[in-house]
C-alpha cells in the first residue's frame, strides 16, 4: 500500500522527526529510507534505539494516528496509474489482495476511499505472522483467496516487500518510489503504473512461469 499504491512514504517521515526530536534525538532523511517496507513493529525498535522512550505498540499507534491524520487533511494521494490498474483486474475478475504493513485500521481508511470494492483480501500489518521481508503476509493473502503463489503477481516499491513476495513464490513486479530496489529479485520493473492493465500484469506472469520452467 504505502509507495506502490498510495505515495504516503513522505507522511510517515514526517510523523518520525517530531517524535524523535521530543525525545531529544535527531532523525534524518537517510534513517527514514531505512524503514520503507519495513514492519511497523521492526521500525518501532529503530525508534526506541533511536531515543524514544516508548513502547512498542504506543510507538506504531502514535506514527499510525499521525500519518492518518495528515491523510484526513490533505487527502490520499494514490500513485499514479494505480487506481485504473485495480480496475482494470476487477474488470478482468483477476481476484485481489492488499498486502501491507500498515495496521489494519489505517488500510482500511485507504481502502473505503476507492470508489469500488477494490480487493477480496486486506493482510495487516496487525495480521501477518511475520512481517516483511518474511513470505508469511503474501502466504496468508494467498491462503485467504484460496490460490496457489505460484499463480499470483504481486506488485511492491521497496526492498523489503520485494524480498517477501519473491519468497512467497510469486512472479514479482517492483515500481520503486523512494528507494532503489536493485538487487532485491523483481522479476519485472515498472518504472510507473500508468498505462499499465491486467494484461500487462498477466504478461510478467506469462514471461515468468516461462523463465522458470526453462531452467529446469
Amino acid at each position: 500500500m504505502d509507495g506502490t499504491l498510495v505515495d504516503t512514504e513522505p507522511f510517515w517521515m514526517a510523523a518520525e522527526t517530531p517524535l524523535v526530536e521530543s525525545f531529544g534525538g535527531s532523525w534524518s532523511h537517510e534513517q527514514g529510507l531505512r524503514l520503507v517496507g519495513l514492519g511497523l513493529e521492526d521500525s518501532a525498535r529503530i525508534f526506541q534505539e533511536a531515543g524514544v522512550r516508548m513502547g512498542i505498540t504506543d510507538i506504531v499507534d502514535h506514527l499510525t494516528d499521525d500519518v492518518m491524520e495528515q491523510l484526513s487533511v490533505k487527502g490520499v494521494p494514490f500513485r499514479p496509474g494505480a487506481r485504473e490498474l485495480l480496475e482494470s483486474l476487477r474488470d478482468a475478475g483477476i481476484p485481489t489482495a492488499l498486502v501491507t504493513m500498515s495496521l489494519r485500521r489505517m488500510a482500511q481508511s485507504v481502502v473505503d476511499l476507492i470508489d469500488f470494492d477494490a480487493f477480496d483480501v486486506v493482510i495487516a500489518g496487525d495480521d501477518a505472522t511475520r512481517p516483511k521481508p518474511f513470505p508469511d503476509p503474501y502466504l496468508q493473502a494467498c491462503e485467504a483467496l484460496g490460490v496457489d503463489p505460484a499463480h499470483t503477481v504481486a506488485i511492491e516499491d521497496s526492498p523489503n516487500g520485494l524480498r517477501s513476495a519473491v519468497a512467497s513464490g510469486a512472479a514479482v513486479i517492483g515500481v520503486p518510489l523512494m528507494v532503489s530496489i536493485d538487487g532485491a529479485g523483481a522479476h519485472a520493473v515498472w518504472p510507473t503504473l500508468e498505462g499499465r492493465s491486467a494484461a500487462d500484469v498477466a504478461e510478467v506472469h506469462r514471461t515468468h512461469v516461462e523463465r522458470r520452467e526453462s531452467v529446469r
